[in-house]
């Protein structure tokens, strides 16, 4: 209700109060939820004994626990050298002041040293993701050669994403009540109404994710961005004010980070744990709010049907073709490649000529007739 104390944060009353509290509940940390200054950490560490972070650093610490796969890892150590630059030369003169909790063994730095290391540290990262962005583009780039959809999932962190991706593409990727279980995407071909799509796990959103971390985390959001459709998950199990919150902070993170204009269906996830008048008042309180919702149960595999259906009225729209083509062996080899990656309707040889009809993406078709040319054959859609 007042401006910050350019000393502790909160006034030095309150800091004393808050030393004694910590001493009595031998608290390890103490954790702010509005950004502290490296000054006010280090007089708060001082005064209390224990480590002072902001809400940041403790995205970050989850988010270092969490992380499996080299890139999150990459994301994560660029996020906090990001965070840390502009503090580095004020955090290692306060160290030599007197080491604290949060500032153990930055006395030993030289000031600018250390400012220097942390600025190649931050370029040398870059590369290494940026690698890592051009190998994903290339995938992605054969992706949508193949003709395949890409479906993206989307939501607040424990809305049940992965749940709901293990149920869609019969996986058992890590389900974990707590906070961003998934911080590396994973990518899994699910059939949907005889649809081969490609179905994407992302990182979770949260409010208020500070601007960093989703520059950080830009190249896995990027599935999100490239996709043909996202699939947003929202926990209907919770209080409406939840509910609302949460939907708005994800909505608005789609937007920030360039999807906005992506077609949206709504997984109203969690109706188990609702009684069915409850989850037919909540359902039809939320129609207004959300794009095309459907309401299921991951976890239980729910109404799953009727959600497939849904997600296959907003993809785009396949078309048939006729293809006839000289039966060679070459030709063979190119109706297996056909056969795995289109919907196959019919299949007819007639002496040595093969005629064939099949479903797919406009894109694949063109590419299935440019390909068909090129052995001799025709193809009318």
């Amino acid at each position: 209700m007042r401006k910050p104390d350019p000393g502790y944060q909160i006034g030095k009353g309150k800091a004393e109060e808050l030393a004694g509290l910590a001493k009595e509940l031998h608290a390890e940390k103490v954790i702010f939820d509005n950004a502290v200054k490296p000054v006010q950490a280090y007089n708060l560490a001082t005064l209390t004994g224990v480590e002072v972070i902001d809400r940041f650093q403790l995205i970050l610490e989850i988010f270092a626990q969490r992380a499996s796969g080299s890139e999150a890892k990459l994301q994560i150590e660029l996020a906090k050298l990001r965070y840390e630059l502009p503090r580095a030369r004020e955090k290692v003169k306060l160290a030599r002041m007197g080491e604290q909790p949060g500032f153990l063994g930055f006395g030993r730095y030289e000031v600018d040293l250390y400012y220097e290391s942390v600025r190649r540290r931050i370029s040398h990262i870059r590369d290494g993701l940026k690698r890592l962005e051009r190998k994903r583009r290339l995938h992605r780039a054969r992706r949508h050669e193949l003709g395949f959809s890409l479906i993206s999932l989307a939501g607040y962190t424990n809305a049940g994403k992965s749940t709901l991706f293990n149920a869609l593409a019969e996986e058992e990727v890590p389900v974990d009540p707590g906070l961003f279980t998934t911080l590396s995407t994973k990518t899994r071909a699910v059939e949907l109404s005889k649809r081969r799509i490609l179905l994407t796990d992302t990182v979770g959103f949260i409010d208020r994710l500070p601007l960093t971390l989703i520059e950080a985390f830009h190249s896995t959001l990027e599935e999100t961005i490239f996709a043909d459709l996202i699939l947003l998950i929202v926990d209907v199990s919770e209080p409406q004010e939840e509910i609302d919150r949460k939907l708005t902070c994800c909505l608005e993170t789609i937007q920030q980070i360039g999807a906005g204009g992506i077609p949206i269906v709504t997984a109203l996830n969690k109706v188990d744990l609702l009684s069915e008048n409850e989850a037919q008042r909540k359902v039809k309180a939320l129609k207004e709010k959300m794009p095309n919702p459907v309401p299921i149960s991951a976890l239980q595999k729910t109404n799953l049907t009727a959600l497939k259906q849904e997600i296959t009225n907003h993809l785009e729209k396949y078309v048939q073709a006729s293809l006839s083509l000289p039966a060679t062996a070459e030709a063979q080899s190119f109706l297996s490649w056909l056969f795995r990656r289109a919907d196959v309707l019919n299949v007819k040889y007639t002496g040595d000529v093969v005629d064939l009809v099949f479903e797919a993406v406009p894109r694949f078709a063109d590419k299935v007739r440019g390909q068909a040319e090129r052995l001799g054959g025709t193809v009318k859609s």
